[in-house]
């Protein structure tokens, strides 16, 4: 599940992408796709209609219909923040349980390792 909040700006940059999405060919629409999902955090199968195609129009229903918000640019940039840093937590605790597991080496801990032992 992607995000379903932009600001006004994100929405218009989202339209144009899906505009050119729809009259590319197969290729160019796989890449805009990829961008909406890595940049944008949008995923059109969070909104669409399995086996339909979805375009501007049906961007501009889903925020008709409140399924997508725009916000200002000052509350999407802090909920990007947010993301960005519970995101690294949720990483981080990963990179911990797999050193606890056994399943990862601790590589900060074999560096400081090594530059002590190279420092001495």
């Amino acid at each position: 599940m992607g995000r379903n909040k932009f600001s006004k700006r994100e929405i218009d940059i989202i339209g144009k992408l899906l505009g050119k999405k729809l009259s590319g060919n197969r290729a160019q629409q796989k890449m805009v796709r990829h961008t909406l999902r890595t940049v944008f955090d949008f995923n059109i199968s969070d909104f669409n209609v399995q086996g339909k195609a979805f375009g501007p129009e049906d961007l501009q229903e889903c925020i008709r219909r409140k399924r997508i918000h725009i916000l200002d640019d000052v509350t999407i940039a802090e909920m990007k923040i947010r993301y960005a840093e519970k995101k690294q937590y949720e990483e981080s605790l990963r990179q911990a349980e797999a050193i606890a597991d056994g399943e990862a080496v601790d590589w900060q801990e074999v560096q400081r390792q090594w530059d002590e032992y190279y420092s001495s």
